[in-house]
């Protein structure tokens, strides 16, 4: 005789689609003795818990799953995406009656642009996955020269040390002055991906825009700007999420249209 599997879900997926922090986050929260289920500390995340069951962090009560909500976010310059880091970061600038939310991956202090902010962490971590397969598009000005031939390492891929970055999408635009201005699409968005590259073929960049992320477009929305995707849009796109999602991807290795290029 084989023991029945325990019902429910897991404590820290509970707790990310409570929006009270990612998986990661949530499990952090658990060994900090943070965490209770029906009075007790729990001191593991190796625990199934259901809709019986009564779960508080901080002695403050967690609710049911709100539904998966999504919000394109221009944002400025100057602002960090973590709220560790003791500088203004983007959370701090959002209306007030907005939820609780998480950014959709990172943008450095010194880049601008789509970052999606959504109220579900297991949403948050499963966009943010490269094997979810969604392109990020950039925008991206650098000083120099560049030629077909010099962007030639990072349509093919190059290695920095021990890292190894997947192949790019580039398209050399035009020519500003003494600054060339790219349209970049990469899939993995590591930790500074494209300026260390760009550094690595022997330029530097001085203005990076994130212009997409997936199906999701910047458009007309100016710095600072916040605005909910419709539920009918996240539909069409990542289906009822339950958890995990292979999102489906449209349209995402067309060039830069031209009302997006004037804009900048």
């Amino acid at each position: 005789m084989t023991d029945k599997p325990n019902p429910g879900d897991r404590i820290a997926k509970v707790l990310s689609r409570a929006g009270i922090a990612s998986r990661r986050g949530a499990e952090t929260l658990i060994l900090e003795g943070r965490v209770k289920v029906n009075g007790r500390t729990i001191v593991s995340p190796a625990l199934n818990v259901t809709s019986k069951d009564t779960i508080t962090v901080n002695d403050e009560p967690v609710g049911p799953a709100d539904i998966s909500r999504l919000w394109r976010y221009n944002k400025p310059l100057g602002l960090v995406t973590s709220t560790k880091e003791g500088r203004g970061n983007v959370f701090d600038t959002l209306p007030k009656n907005m939820p609780r939310v998480m950014s959709v991956g990172r943008l450095d202090i010194n880049s601008e642009g789509l970052l999606l902010l959504t109220n579900d962490g297991a949403l948050k971590r499963s966009l943010e996955l490269p094997s979810t397969g969604w392109l990020r598009k950039y925008r991206v000005r650098v000083r120099g020269y560049p030629t077909e031939k010099t962007l030639l390492p990072l349509i093919k891929g190059i290695t920095l040390g021990n890292e190894r970055f997947q192949p790019m999408e580039v398209v050399l635009d035009r020519q500003q002055g003494a600054n060339a201005w790219l349209t970049i699409g990469i899939r993995e968005g590591k930790n500074r991906e494209i300026r260390r590259a760009i550094e690595e073929i022997g330029f530097q960049v001085n203005r990076l825009i994130r212009i997409g992320y997936g199906p999701f477009r910047l458009l007309d929305l100016k710095p600072g700007e916040v605005e909910e995707i419709k539920q009918k849009v996240i539909r069409d796109q990542i289906g009822e999420f339950t958890g995990e999602i292979k999102p489906k991807e449209k349209d995402n290795s067309e060039k830069l249209d031209s009302k997006e290029k004037k804009k900048i």
